[in-house]
């Protein structure tokens, strides 16, 4: 569900008071808002954004004209995706950065007569935003923005039209240049702000790429693909098994969720001390991530920590839990009853209850006594630390969130010790 953003007249507020204004010509005439904030064909001598650190000063002005490369408005060298990487990575080190960057971006794609200039701009606000998120400060702003384009691509063709229209009575363009600018190359406006929407969501609460490594070519052009293609990490179940319908036809369970936990046993999980509660190197996890993506699963493998943190990562990052929303209240509910929790599973949607009756029955194998002694993990550390992937609070008070917290783990623990998941076996 879409939350209503912050209205246009709280964003044009938020825009007065952070806006490092702009001035121009010899007597210095301050640039009004909506100039700050339109697409501009040259360069700037200061950032966008208010700020007293000079390193984000000097980095700002270049970064501006990264953004232009990469949106076909100022010539370079480099190939597009370099550029990308450039500019991810200096924003992903610096924190400073991130919000000038999306700042510069609305700027860009604000009344820009050119449909694969805009185009561009959006693809790299889309890129930008699975390595970092904004600012708290200035998500709600980025979040209005994003949110206006939502179904707008008529209009956006209509105001590219008067604009281009208002150019060619100001100084006659001949009628080549007019079609270049108003023909439309890549993909919907509405499909990129689309994406951004959710990705901002997402990345808001986890963060973005973690680690010591820097952003690489590969996640560049991964972050891209996502676009059109659902990664088969924060999507939806029945997206996730829709994408590995060519691929996988037959299987009744996503192909990502089988294969990291055969990893996990294959490379002696269930005989490692701390399975699930020590977590993998995160540079190897991202690496790991980026292979499952493309239907990979490298063979180099040694530690049974990057796929099982892997695997808590997919279970906690899709789009909906496993136990759907609606069976929440259901769940703490029934965290003392064993039959009651085990009925809970049954009401479940057939995939919901498929691919978390295969998560039970794989957790069992780790329950077992002759495994517990070696990992040090009984069924109440299994179940404390894969609750929180199989069940999310909704509330915001943390004495709730404390409390059910405790009934997550207990209504888990039920599962692990009373669901019979003997049909699981040899699924896939």
């Amino acid at each position: 569900t879409l939350r209503k953003p912050i209205s246009q007249s709280s964003m044009a507020d938020w825009a007065s008071k952070n806006l490092n204004m702009h001035t121009q010509g010899i007597f210095r005439r301050r640039i009004s808002i909506s100039n700050m904030l339109s697409w501009n064909g040259g360069s700037i001598k200061k950032p966008m954004l208010i700020t007293s650190n000079r390193t984000i000063k000097k980095e700002a002005c270049e970064m501006f004209k990264l953004v232009q490369s990469y949106m076909g408005d100022r010539q370079t060298r480099m190939d597009r995706n370099h550029v990308a990487l450039v500019t991810v990575t200096k924003c992903w080190s610096m924190q400073g950065l991130r919000d000038e960057l999306y700042i510069q971006l609305i700027r860009q794609t604000t009344d820009n007569t050119c449909y694969r200039s805009l185009a561009w701009g959006w693809e790299l606000m889309a890129i930008s935003l699975a390595f970092f998120s904004p600012s708290p400060k200035f998500q709600s702003y980025l979040e209005g923005y994003i949110y206006r384009h939502l179904d707008s691509d008529e209009n956006i063709a209509q105001r590219i039209k008067e604009l281009v229209d208002l150019k060619n009575k100001k100084n006659s363009k001949s009628r080549k240049k007019r079609k270049q600018n108003t023909e439309d190359e890549g993909l919907p406006i509405s499909t990129y702000a689309k994406y951004c929407y959710r990705k901002l969501q997402k990345v808001a609460v986890t963060g973005g790429k973690k680690g010591l490594r820097k952003p690489t070519v590969e996640e560049i052009t991964h972050a891209r693909n996502a676009i059109v293609t659902p990664s088969l990490f924060g999507s939806s179940l029945e997206e996730i098994m829709l994408r590995q319908q060519d691929m996988y036809p037959g299987n009744k369970l996503p192909w990502v969720q089988t294969q990291l936990s055969q990893q996990v046993l294959a490379l002696g999980g269930e005989q490692t001390e701390g399975i699930f509660r020590i977590p993998g190197d995160i540079d190897e996890v991202n690496v790991l991530k980026l292979q499952v993506d493309q239907w990979r699963i490298p063979s180099g493998l040694s530690d049974p920590n990057v796929p099982a943190s892997l695997l808590k990562l997919w279970y906690r990052e899709l789009e909906e839990p496993v136990i759907p929303q609606q069976f929440y209240k259901e769940c703490i509910s029934n965290y003392e009853n064993p039959d009651a929790a085990v009925a809970v599973v049954q009401l479940l949607p057939e995939l919901n209850r498929l691919v978390l009756c295969y998560l039970i029955h794989f957790l069992q194998i780790f329950a077992q006594p002759s495994n517990v002694g070696r990992t040090k993990m009984d069924v109440n550390n299994l179940a404390m630390v894969m609750a929180p992937n199989c069940l999310r609070c909704q509330s915001d008070d943390p004495r709730i969130i404390f409390e059910n917290t405790r009934k997550e783990m207990s209504f888990l623990r039920m599962l692990i010790v009373h669901l019979d998941t003997s049909f699981i076996k040899g699924l896939v």
